[in-house]
């Protein structure tokens, strides 16, 4: 029986070469000479730090090109507030990977909703959908696509 998994995962070696580029860029510009404005990456958390509010605005857009050149679908950022310390601003963002247990059911009735002869299991973090038609788990895909469900997904293990 054919079926397929949906999946949001981000390809951790391709961020460390987009916040490569992001802070080589930001070292090499001019309005950021001497302000030691950085981004660091922990895990899926980011650290967006600069000397003022303002740069870290023009740090942000810098960060998305460099991401999105690489293929890393900027959907998956979620920026924090903005906090000044010891005349230093940084901004929390996070990388958002896996499918949370209300996004995934919310998806599961967006399938049966779709009234395709399709079934929809959850496995952790991902979604499996099994159908007897290749048609309808393309048809799946399609939907899930338009949905703008707010992450990124891939479809990935198709098997027939």
């Amino acid at each position: 029986m054919p079926s397929f998994d949906v999946v949001s995962e981000v390809d951790q070696h391709e961020l460390k070469n987009a916040l490569d580029q992001a802070n080589r860029e930001i070292g090499t510009r001019y309005d950021f000479k001497g302000s030691g404005a950085k981004i660091d990456q922990t895990d899926n958390s980011l650290m967006l730090e600069a000397e003022a509010e303002f740069q870290i605005k023009q740090m942000i857009p810098i960060l998305k090109e460099k991401m999105s050149k690489r293929g890393i679908d900027v959907i998956c950022l979620e920026f924090g507030d903005v906090v000044e310390m010891n005349k230093r601003v940084r901004q929390p963002a996070t990388v958002r990977e896996g499918l949370d247990s209300d996004l995934a059911r919310k998806m599961v009735k967006l399938i049966k909703e779709s009234k395709l002869k399709v079934q929809a299991a959850i496995q952790g973090e991902q979604l499996r959908v099994t159908g007897k038609k290749r048609d309808d788990l393309q048809q799946v895909m399609q939907l899930l696509r338009d949905a703008k469900l707010g992450i990124p997904l891939q479809f990935n293990n198709f098997r027939d």
